[in-house]
């Protein structure tokens, strides 16, 4: 059951929109390949989900001295401490409107180690800031992350984070660089392999890579029947801080 930190205020119409990801990039979206066109342009309306399968070859960890810190991260599905090859691998993307009509997509993403682990974010467009995304991570939507979104000339596409903040804390303080980590992903569509390909690096100012990986998957788009979108890839609270 999905709970909400407090009342939300009045709708805003910018939170209604169609897909998040074609709002924040505006007319750079159309210079997305065609097919990671159709994995970010869906949104609640068109009734389907993007559901990838893969596996990342190489998943990495920086120096023991951030072990513990991932190992806290668990408990919330924010990152992990485990590192390997040939890793199994899955994306859920769902689209839905949250608690506060917000147009909201998942990114559910699971690690089949020997005990797997789960990386949550729940993503919603940011008013009134062109090109950015904000990304509430794990089940508790804690942390609260800008994303700033960019198209490379071979149609991928590249996010970066940016500001931190406690969204579960009144006024959403914003977190120092140096206890937080920045995010730089790059997705793009393999068309000799027929599959998308992804890198990720988490870095963090004072000690360097916290947690990187690298792969491929395939995507479906199944139906989203009457039934909605599955619990399980839902945030367990919402927030409204940005």
């Amino acid at each position: 059951m999905t709970v909400t930190l407090f009342d939300p205020p009045a709708p805003v119409a910018d939170f209604r929109a169609g897909s998040i990801f074609r709002a924040a990039l505006g007319a750079e979206f159309e210079r997305l390949h065609p097919e990671l066109q159709r994995r970010f342009g869906f949104s609640t309306a068109d009734g389907i989900a993007c559901i990838g399968t893969g596996r990342m070859e190489r998943i990495e960890r920086g120096r023991g001295v951030v072990a513990p810190f991932l190992r806290l991260g668990t408990r919330r599905n924010i990152l992990f401490p485990e590192h390997g090859r040939d890793v199994p691998f899955t994306i859920a993307n769902y689209a839905y409107r949250d608690g506060f009509g917000r147009e909201t997509v998942t990114f559910v993403r699971t690690f089949q180690f020997v005990r797997p682990r789960r990386f949550d974010a729940t993503m919603v467009a940011a008013p009134g800031r062109p090109g950015t995304i904000v990304d509430y991570l794990g089940t508790h939507q804690h942390l609260a992350v800008d994303l700033r979104l960019g198209v490379t000339e071979q149609g991928g596409l590249v996010i970066s984070s940016g500001a931190q903040r406690v969204s579960s804390l009144v006024g959403a303080p914003l977190l120092p660089a140096a206890v937080t980590g920045r995010a730089d992903l790059h997705e793009w569509f393999d068309e000799r392999e027929g599959r998308f390909r992804i890198r990720v690096r988490v870095t963090n100012p004072v000690v360097g890579l916290v947690l990187g990986y690298q792969g491929w998957f395939t995507a479906e788009y199944p139906r989203v029947g009457p039934e909605g979108v599955p619990s399980h890839v839902r945030p367990v609270r919402e927030s409204f801080r940005l």
